[in-house]
């Protein structure tokens, strides 16, 4: 991902402006759009569950939360012991209580669905354990895990991303010493600068990496960039063991026609944009076309509906049943007020001094499902288009470090990459790219390089 850019905060020849809604319009439009369960529906939630056996949402969860556990733990009045069950397994859990598609994976696995098609509302009350949690360190400074004894290790963890931030905890925990290097001004990769605003409001991000560090044993390091001025050779060197947890690094280029007039940028940066400097200082165009059909389109899409802008379309190449997003996340813009426009390839921008237009083919598919693009155009007006097309991986410093198509490679069951002492993990390889699979990822990467330096260091 690109830093955020310095957007206009005055009209320009892109027509972008802020402040297309009120002051308080906008603090409503942004506001947590799952609030926390007050402990009367908590407790309602909690008793819903029918604390299964071999529970299929335990087996949804990639981190594998003990979910019957910690909310029987809720049902009795114990949100500390509940809390100790989440972030045992997850300790990125008050975030993916937030953040998570709990539709696809613990929620949509619950067995409430096939009797009632309603499960047991996991995702909040997970948020009620780890936010009460969170609220008891803050104001007692205790902290639920300690640290082991030191073992004189020390491990480099490049991106303060989920992945290593889950790395770097973990590996702590058992005695290790970890030193983070994050190529940004401050930690949390995706999580801090590329999730909606409403999904994580009021500094949680933020708050939740203080959390997580406060076990002591974790350094970090901001404005680290591999390949700039950090570079794999070097932490090889100095350190035991190295985890890379670079998540995606660069947005991928349509190099079209027009790509470079003003009002045409990466979703992303507009992400990011807003999440550093919130509504009320982030410009919209009247007219916004979103490329793309995964989650980041999603978002994008959407908040700039919630900034004021008049007419927002998400353009995608195939079909509603393609697209990377979820089905609640396209309910959700389309909620909001989000037009789709369906089997479209964008194919030039279209303006002078600035964007005005975005020209697609009219696309489909052939006897074997393959794509085509026809011979029909249309154009859709816009003073501002966002790109949301995928990223990769930035890898100018690969030193002999293998990956493919933008992603690392690695062993998934070790995490191991093509160099020794070397791990990776999160969205910098193939796979699932959904936070909660980061923190998997740095789970299973910490345990095997406690295994890698048990075994050449003793």
């Amino acid at each position: 991902m690109h830093d955020a850019p310095a957007l206009n905060s005055k009209p320009d020849q892109s027509g972008l402006i802020c402040g297309r809604l009120d002051p308080a319009d906008l603090i409503t439009a942004f506001a947590d759009i799952h609030p926390c369960l007050t402990p009367d529906r908590a407790d309602l939630a909690a008793a819903r569950c029918y604390f299964c056996h071999d529970a299929p949402c335990i087996a949804a969860c990639p981190t594998g939360i003990d979910i019957p556990g910690f909310i029987r733990a809720i049902a009795t009045g114990n949100l500390a012991g509940a809390a100790q069950r989440i972030l045992q397994a997850n300790i990125l859990g008050g975030s993916c209580a937030r953040v998570c598609p709990t539709d696809i994976l613990c929620e949509g696995a619950c067995v409430r669905v096939t009797q009632e098609d309603k499960p047991v509302a996991i995702g909040a009350l997970q948020r009620v354990a780890t936010d009460h949690a969170m609220a008891h360190h803050a104001e007692a400074g205790t902290h639920p895990f300690t640290r082991a004894s030191s073992s004189g290790r020390r491990v480099a963890i490049v991106g303060a991303g989920p992945a290593g931030l889950a790395c770097a905890h973990a590996l702590a925990r058992a005695g290790h010493e970890a030193v983070i290097y994050e190529a940004r001004d401050a930690p949390g990769g995706l999580n801090e600068y590329g999730i909606a605003a409403y999904k994580l409001t009021n500094d949680f991000a933020a708050r939740e990496i203080d959390f997580i560090l406060a076990i002591g044993g974790i350094t970090l390091r901001t404005g680290q960039r591999l390949g700039d001025n950090l570079d794999l050779t070097t932490l090889r060197r100095d350190y035991d063991a190295v985890f890379l947890g670079l998540g995606q690094g660069w947005a991928r280029l349509l190099e079209l026609p027009g790509d470079a007039l003003p009002g045409v940028m990466n979703a992303v940066d507009f992400i990011a944009h807003l999440r550093q400097h919130g509504p009320a200082a982030t410009p919209v165009g009247r007219r916004v076309v979103v490329i793309g059909g995964g989650n980041t389109a999603i978002d994008a899409a959407t908040q700039a509906k919630r900034l004021g802008a008049e007419l927002v379309t998400i353009a995608y190449r195939r079909g509603r049943d393609d697209m990377g997003a979820t089905p609640v996340e396209q309910d959700w813009a389309l909620t909001n007020g989000v037009a789709l426009r369906l089997w479209a390839t964008p194919l030039a921008f279209e303006g002078d001094t600035a964007v005005t237009g975005a020209r697609f083919a009219c696309t489909s598919r052939d006897a074997h499902g393959a794509l085509m693009i026809g011979a029909d155009h249309f154009t859709l007006e816009a003073d501002m288009v966002l790109k949301a097309t995928g990223q990769s991986v930035a890898l100018a410093d690969a030193d002999g470090l293998a990956h493919r198509e933008g992603r690392i490679l690695i062993d998934n069951i070790t995490r191991a990459t093509s160099l020794p002492g070397v791990f990776a993990g999160g969205d910098c390889v193939a796979g699932p790219d959904l936070t909660v699979h980061a923190v998997q990822h740095g789970k299973l990467a910490a345990a095997a390089i406690g295994r890698y330096l048990e075994a050449t260091h003793g």
